[in-house]
């Protein structure tokens, strides 16, 4: 952007934190032409609803709105370069609620402080959402619910100023202006269309001056223009062309506040009650209209914003601009950009933008008086348009797409039909169904395999591998994901149905489960039962206590009745561990680790490796071997020491672990008694590539190289076949673990 690359270095006030900021005067003042004349624009759209009489509160309502919520949200605030002003979603449901007290024969004067309090407690809502955290979660609306909004809005905005543009009384709605040509002012739709048109037109030939001035300097001079010809356009009492007589005066202000307050104590309590609905609507649309345009200011600068901390800053804002008689606002998307665009580097930007805006008012008060309804209206229709997203239309041309755009036309429609409080319960039921939707569209099968094709880490006897691949099928291994609730539990139990018929072991791993409902836990206890009534047992792993949701689902799944003293369901913490245990049913071995640990470590005739060799032999080989014992939990040897021995495990249990990064390891593999380790940089040369540890008390056989060179001279046929056995060992655990890496890959 146009000076911010050197923005930092030049010198100049310092503001805000110490920061240098002289491109912050510039940037605030181009966004005060931005957003001071819609301020403007939205205040007399508000308050024209209740007459003609009203336009002059809409200017000053808009004009403090431009000031205060400047000043105060980008003080409190913490998104640098935001500018807060009056919005269009403000004036759209501020506009749509006075409209219907109009229609109900409520006072005009009473229907002002009720505006006041609509803002207040719409101010009030904001700071809650920021305290409970809750504007991390707004961004995370689906773009479709967003999206109709907007289009609802921009909607609502030019429909509301069609009749002005026309130049046609208030009251008459959109379409009837359209189709009755006798109604219209010529003179108001040339003004109008004259903004318009130099509005649209003037960014593609200028970026200096944003297009919202030039359309108001258009239409100036085409009632200018008009004046000459008709005198009557030459006065401002009177004249339903113009804004009329403003008052703008420090004394002027401090009586249209004070008058409003000293009204306010005349609301009853029922009043104020009301009023939340039409609040809480004003609140979420200014919430998502802000960090809608931070999250756009983090792309572009590559910072990150405080969502809570904005959401509070706007709601007081909101609260202090309301009570002293100004429309509510939001982050601005227009302003903002043109702010970034002229150098602007912190907040401060915004609260230049708050004094301008202020300033430029007193002083241009008489000019303000003369600005066209209808170029107001003009610019107003422009910002409508805008507003209107185009891009859901393409979702249109793909059958994955479509109901993505019902959800935005539905929104539209119900904005349009009956109003922004009913589209916003549209908008959080459709966003349940996106997100349901989205759920149920997705497997929670992440992949499913069988234990000959994905075996634990325990390293097996040959013989035993054997029996693993031919009896493997026995067992299923299905890793879940995502959230198991009622949406999918139906879809998951059909993919398990086949399983649960012909498995003996049916093993879930949830480690990457975000969430279970009581559904799901229902469904898990019918799986148990299925599988019980055959003999057949559930295994669960990665039972966690604290999911992404807070929830402990150890704890759930035993009071939902899951997990009983019964065992009938196998928990275990880690998948490898479930395979393992499984593996032991299959093969056999129902001995506990306790049971495996008091038998006496293997002498060298025992093991598989030397069970051919001579006595002679291995006696002159045991002469060149260290024995030596490790304690649980000590290291046998690490990464990146000398690979210059070999390890036979004559007791206890080994775990390999591989180094991932940033200092952490993995479990990789386990050895146990007869196996042996290290044997691949032995006969490499090169450095240790992962940690070995001492799982339980470990007793083992060492060979060093030097004593296997040594040995080698006299034992050449035992030196050639300890190679050949350490090779053909290492090239099975290779292809197992080539074979587990495709199943992997597959997936």
């Amino acid at each position: 952007m146009p000076g911010m690359k050197h923005a930092t270095k030049r010198k100049g006030l310092k503001f805000f934190g110490g920061r240098q900021a002289p491109g912050d005067y510039w940037g605030g003042m181009a966004a005060m032409l931005v957003a001071l004349p819609a301020s403007v624009a939205f205040g007399v759209t508000v308050y024209s609803v209740l007459g003609p009489g009203y336009a002059a509160y809409g200017v000053i309502a808009g004009i403090v709105g431009a000031t205060v919520i400047g000043l105060v949200a980008s003080t409190l605030g913490g998104t640098d370069r935001l500018i807060s002003a009056p919005c269009a979603p403000a004036a759209a449901v501020l506009a749509a609620f006075a409209y219907e007290l109009m229609r109900q024969g409520i006072a005009p004067g009473a229907i002002v402080l009720l505006m006041i309090m609509v803002g207040i407690i719409a101010g009030l809502v904001q700071m809650l959402l920021g305290f409970v955290g809750v504007g991390r979660l707004i961004k995370y609306i689906p773009y479709p619910v967003v999206s109709g909004y907007l289009t609802g809005v921009g909607l609502i905005i030019i429909g509301s100023q069609i009749p002005r543009l026309f130049g046609v009384v208030a009251g008459a709605h959109w379409w009837e202006v359209l189709l009755d040509s006798t109604t219209w002012d010529w003179r108001s739709l040339a003004i109008g269309g004259a903004t318009v048109g130099v509005a649209v037109v003037a960014p593609r030939l200028t970026q200096k001056v944003p297009g919202t001035i030039l359309g108001i300097v258009a239409g100036l001079l085409a009632y200018f223009g008009l004046a000459m010809d008709d005198s009557a356009l030459r006065s401002v009492a009177g004249n339903p062309l113009v804004v009329g007589p403003v008052g703008l005066s420090p004394d002027g202000l401090y009586h249209s506040i004070m008058e409003r307050w000293r009204e306010i104590g005349d609301l009853r309590l029922g009043q104020v009650a009301a009023l939340f609905g039409s609040a809480l609507t004003l609140a979420v649309l200014l919430s998502i209209d802000t960090l809608k345009t931070c999250v756009v200011l983090d792309q572009l600068t590559r910072t990150r914003h405080d969502s809570d901390r904005e959401l509070i800053a706007q709601g007081m804002a909101n609260i202090a601009s309301s009570s002293v008689g100004g429309i509510p606002g939001a982050g601005t998307m227009g302003a903002t950009m043109v702010n970034l665009g002229s150098g602007a580097q912190t907040r401060a930007s915004g609260v230049f933008e708050g004094v301008f805006a202020l300033v430029a008012s007193l002083i241009l008060s008489t000019l303000i008086a003369w600005i066209p309804v209808a170029t107001l209206a003009g610019i107003l229709i422009v910002i409508g348009v805008r507003m209107i997203d185009r891009e859901p239309l393409r979702f249109v041309e793909s059958r994955a797409t479509v109901f993505d755009f019902a959800v935005v036309v539905v929104v539209v429609v119900v904005a349009l039909t009956i109003g922004l409080i009913a589209a916003s319960a549209v908008g959080v039921a459709m966003a349940i169904v996106l997100f349901v939707r989205e759920q149920i569209g997705g497997s929670v099968v992440r992949h499913k395999v069988y234990v000959n094709q994905m075996s634990s880490t325990w390293h097996r006897p040959e013989a035993e591998m054997r029996v693993l691949e031919q009896k493997g099928d026995q067992a299923v291994i299905v890793e879940l994901q995502g959230s198991l609730f009622f949406g999918t539990t139906q879809q998951l139990y059909a993919d398990l149905e086949h399983e649960l018929r012909t498995r003996n072991y049916v093993i879930l791993d949830l480690k990457r489960v975000q969430s279970v409902d009581v559904t799901a836990a229902h469904m898990l206890n019918q799986v148990r039962e299925a599988l019980l009534e055959r003999g057949a047992v559930l295994i669960l792993s990665n039972v966690r206590e604290n999911l992404p949701n807070g929830r402990n689902l150890r704890e759930f799944l035993e009071h939902t009745g899951v997990l009983d003293e019964s065992e009938s369901v196998r928990i275990f913490p880690e998948l490898d561990s479930a395979i393992a245990w499984v593996e032991d049913r299959i093969l056999g071995e129902i001995e506990a680790e306790a049971e495996l640990q008091a038998e006496p470590p293997m002498q060298l005739a025992e093991m598989e490796i030397f069970a051919r060799h001579k006595d002679e032999t291995l006696k002159d080989l045991e002469a060149r071997i260290e024995v030596r014992s490790h304690k649980a939990g000590e290291a046998i040897y690490m990464s990146g020491q000398a690979g210059d021995e070999i390890y036979w495990i004559r007791c206890g249990t080994v775990h390999i672990y591989a180094p991932i990064g940033a200092g952490r390891v993995r479990h990789v593999a386990s050895f146990g008694r007869g196996d042996f380790i290290g044997g691949l940089a032995f006969l490499d040369g090169q450095p240790r590539g992962n940690d070995a540890t001492a799982h339980t008390d470990t007793e083992m056989y060492v060979l060093s190289r030097e004593q296997f060179n040594q040995l080698a001279e006299s034992h050449k046929k035992l030196a050639f076949n300890l190679i050949m056995a350490i090779s053909r060992t290492l090239a099975l655990r290779l292809r197992h673990a080539d074979t587990e890496l495709a199943m992997l890959q597959e997936y």
